[in-house]
């Protein structure tokens, strides 16, 4: 991933990856047939740091108390320089390789897929206003959140701010 990250992944090759790891190239190749399959583990290692964001949003708090919280603590998390820059490099990979992006999709989708329910349970609660459909303002509400992430790494916006605004923002679309 450093290596992704300093250089791009285009412009890193498999030597660069086992040099970085401190192992021989062939002893690389032995786990990993190409850098193609580096980035899939990486798809592998992104659902595992997705853990703390699914477990977060299954609470049965009140909805909106899980929503604030999600959208603080993804907001923080995708604001790190390292992940915007290793988001735009994957996506643009996936964007080529059907197979990487497939990856990339399954992770996301399940995120999107454990907020569907708060925004669900919040409108039964009376907290939320009905949105025609859950799934698809879940995603708006990720998207939001990876979009705000970028432009604070950019320096657009400071993060503590940004949070905000994604707070006051997410909150005027779906309160009751």
């Amino acid at each position: 991933m450093i290596c992704f990250l300093e250089n791009g992944y285009h412009q890193t090759g498999v030597r660069d990856i086992a040099t970085r790891a401190g192992i021989s190239l062939g002893n690389l190749y032995n786990h990993f047939p190409g850098k193609h399959d580096v980035l899939a583990e990486i798809a592998a290692l992104e659902r595992s740091e997705l853990e703390p964001f699914l477990e977060l949003l299954s609470k049965p708090d009140p909805a909106a108390a899980v929503l604030d919280r999600f959208v603080a603590a993804y907001a923080t998390y995708l604001s790190a320089p390292e992940n915007v820059i290793l988001t735009i490099e994957i996506t643009s990979e996936a964007i080529r390789k059907p197979d990487i992006g497939a990856l990339f999709l399954a992770n996301r989708n399940e995120l999107v897929g454990a907020l569907e329910p708060v925004i669900q349970r919040g409108t039964a609660e009376g907290a939320f206003r009905a949105v025609p459909n859950p799934h698809e303002a879940s995603h708006l509400i990720v998207e939001l959140i990876e979009g705000s992430a970028y432009r604070s790494v950019l320096g657009e916006v400071a993060m503590r701010k940004m949070i905000g605004d994604l707070k006051d923002f997410v909150f005027a679309a779906v309160r009751a």
